[in-house]
């Protein structure tokens, strides 16, 4: 596991190479992959929810008997 300093250095290096425009971009993208990601995860469950109780059958318990 890097250090501090070789983590800084890293950094430094990283901002050199694209600059701090296209970092601020890749930032503010990979932000909206992960909300889209978080939103299609939410839906799903909301649907596979839904879908699971429409197709157990409600059944009391003197039917059961």
């Amino acid at each position: 596991m890097p250090g501090p300093t070789e983590l800084i250095i890293l950094l430094a290096i990283v901002l050199l190479v694209f600059g701090s425009k296209k970092l601020k971009n890749f930032g503010s993208d990979l932000g909206s992959a992960i909300r889209g990601f978080r939103s299609a995860v939410t839906e799903e469950d909301k649907q596979n929810a839904v879908e699971t109780k429409e197709a157990k059958p409600e059944t009391s318990e003197k039917d059961a008997s």
